[in-house]
């Protein structure tokens, strides 16, 4: 039995899926049950990592690995993987990130509530055969990031266009992760798992074009200009002022070279932005 936190998030749908696909028995954690809306098979019980570990005794009975999500599980995560360890929990994989060592002000997602470096740090110290995944930048975020001027438009206007990194497709992060969760790996590794290439913003869009049959443009503006909008339009400014700093900071370099993990452990090549961008083409407007 292997138990999922953060099974609703962008990663953990997938693992659920991967997981069942390979004949394995799911278990989920949510705090919304009727709302969960996880693949048939799953077995969701109503828990909360982050606020009530010590009532997830139940939940934990017969599991043998554990999915420890970064946001859910947050500063509690020694009580998770302690109660996990007394139930006979043989087996942790933590999410991370590959930015985990930067300055704290420089790891968006930790302003959004991801407590990587702290999870990692657990799953080593907790007794448990463990695994860290620390992905580079979700393809997904483009959709976030870009999708609603390119529903109204073909011009996206963002900063740093020169900035580089490889990004990941979730449903990487969701097979490796199955694999270590099944025990098809030895344990012990931080895995740093990227696209099979860095791509600039501005490429980036360009490949997005060429997959929508769009002729795309990117329009770079200056960071204030940026962070301005993103503030004005909801997003919280600790979150948009790490963003920013995390693009300054890796200008002149990939923040995230390609690695090669994926392949190794997949035994394929990692999913390139394009094949990820013709899976999800609606979110920019078809």
């Amino acid at each position: 039995m292997i138990l999922l936190t953060g099974a609703t998030g962008a990663v953990g749908r997938l693992l659920a899926d991967s997981l069942l696909g390979r004949g394995a028995a799911v278990r989920a954690v949510t705090r919304a049950p009727a709302t969960a809306a996880l693949p048939a098979g799953v077995r969701v019980v109503e828990g909360d990592a982050a606020l009530r570990p010590d009532l997830l005794g139940d939940a934990l009975a017969g599991v043998d690995a554990i999915f420890l999500h970064p946001r859910v599980a947050g500063d509690r995560a020694a009580e998770l993987l302690a109660l996990a360890r007394e139930r006979g929990v043989r087996r942790v994989v933590a999410l991370a990130a590959m930015n985990i060592d930067d300055p704290l002000d420089e790891q968006p997602s930790r302003a959004a509530g991801d407590r990587n470096r702290e999870c990692e740090e657990v799953a080593v110290a907790s007794g448990l055969e463990w695994t860290s995944l620390r992905p580079s930048s979700f393809a997904g975020n483009t959709a976030r990031a870009w999708g609603g001027q390119l529903r109204a438009g073909d011009v996206v206007r963002y900063p740093f266009g020169a900035f580089q990194e490889s990004l990941v497709d979730e449903r990487d992060i969701a097979e490796v992760a199955a694999h270590a969760l099944l025990g098809k790996l030895p344990s012990g590794r931080r895995l740093e798992l990227t696209g099979p290439r860095s791509l600039s913003h501005r490429e980036t869009v360009a490949v997005l074009g060429g997959v929508l049959g769009r002729e795309l443009r990117f329009e770079e503006i200056p960071a204030g200009a940026a962070a301005d909008a993103m503030i004005r339009a909801g997003m919280p400014a600790p979150f948009v002022q790490a963003l920013m700093a995390r693009y300054a900071r890796h200008l002149d370099r990939p923040q995230h070279p390609a690695t090669g993990v994926v392949q190794e452990i997949l035994g394929r090549p990692a999913r390139g932005y394009d094949a990820w961008a013709a899976d999800h083409a609606d979110a920019f407007g078809g």
